[in-house]
């Protein structure tokens, strides 16, 4: 990056979106091996479990159909209710290998994304070998931060969960709670996940940079979004309205192809465009949010050394040391 560190805290988000840019053209070479061996697999597994899943619900569909058809108790209705078993099995296990290999694909992306940014920050040399080197350490952090995030939101989603249930039950007996709206609820509620969502967001790249995961991730991430955070939802929001659009196009003109008369051919190449649209998308989301990690570390007054980033962000047989958030360096790393 150009900039100095003091100068970032006025970019504004086209700024941002200029400084990404720049970051991976001028390591373009690392960033597509980074995309052909983390980020592809990202997008090929988000898109491609589309067009397992309703393949799975048709046969599911059409042996429940036939099963309503049947009569009870014959062996023919119990071999269609063996086969609809064994489908909602296969249709769980399914979903739960995606759900893994997504994450995983993911936490690895944000790794090496993260960590190549944080390298073109203090200028210094690094090769695809050496990022993939560290990405292994740096997952681990980011796996901690991850499950952290995923019980905030599971308890967040009970206590919502229980609140409504609560509100409905008060308001069979208090009719003036009956006349608020269940929209207002369900705002609040929204805010609140876009609220978390953002700084779970920041948290990944807290995570790689700093000695924080975990929860007091999230609570960096809290502390930096503060005077950022219309940046923040902003650049969340175009993000995944964006993947928004790449999955309502791929479903309707790639998984319900048939539907509209599509050729294999025209589904082909829809699949293609949506794969390579999704795949820049995610790279330049994950460079973008290292950049915004910058400009809110310039906001706050919190300075990175980066002669001291750059001489101690190496990897000496494979033992990472992230950044340490009491002097916000790299500390040494030791064999």
């Amino acid at each position: 990056m150009d900039r100095e560190q003091e100068e970032m805290q006025f970019l504004g988000l086209f700024d941002i979106y200029i400084e990404s840019y720049k970051v991976i053209y001028r390591c373009r070479k690392i960033f597509s091996q980074i995309t052909l061996s983390l980020v592809l697999p990202l997008a090929i597994i988000f898109l491609a479990q589309k067009e397992v899943s309703q393949l799975i619900f048709s046969n599911l569909t059409h042996t429940e159909s036939q099963l309503e058809n049947s009569q009870p108790g014959s062996p023919r209705y119990q071999r269609l209710s063996d086969h609809l078993t064994s489908d909602f099995a296969a249709l769980l296990l399914f979903k739960f290998v995606y759900l893994t290999c997504l994450i995983v694909f993911s936490l690895l992306s944000t790794s090496a994304v993260v960590y190549t940014v944080a390298c073109v920050y203090t200028a210094r040399d690094l090769s695809f070998r050496k990022v993939m080197s560290v990405v292994p350490k740096v997952w681990k952090r980011l796996m901690l931060t991850f499950l952290s995030t995923f019980l905030v939101f599971f308890v967040y989603n009970i206590v919502a969960t229980a609140s409504l249930v609560i509100w409905f039950f008060l308001a069979l007996s208090f009719r003036f709670l009956a006349d608020i709206p269940l929209w207002v609820g369900v705002a609040v509620y929204t805010v609140g996940l876009l609220y978390m969502s953002i700084i779970w967001q920041l948290a990944n790249t807290v995570s790689v940079l700093e000695d924080s995961y975990g929860f007091k991730a999230m609570s960096k991430s809290k502390h930096l979004l503060k005077g950022k955070m219309v940046l923040g939802v902003v650049f969340f929001l175009k993000l995944h309205l964006a993947l928004f659009l790449v999955n309502v196009i791929f479903k309707k003109f790639v998984v319900d192809g048939p539907h509209f008369h599509l050729g294999m051919l025209g589904r082909v190449g829809f699949g293609l465009l949506c794969l390579l649209v999704l795949f820049k998308l995610v790279v330049f989301g994950l460079v973008t949010q290292t950049v915004i990690y910058f400009v809110c570390k310039s906001y706050h007054h919190e300075n990175i050394d980066k002669s001291a980033l750059s001489n101690h962000l190496e990897v000496y047989l494979g033992e990472y040391v992230p950044l340490k958030s009491k002097d916000v360096q790299l500390e040494q790393y030791q064999v």
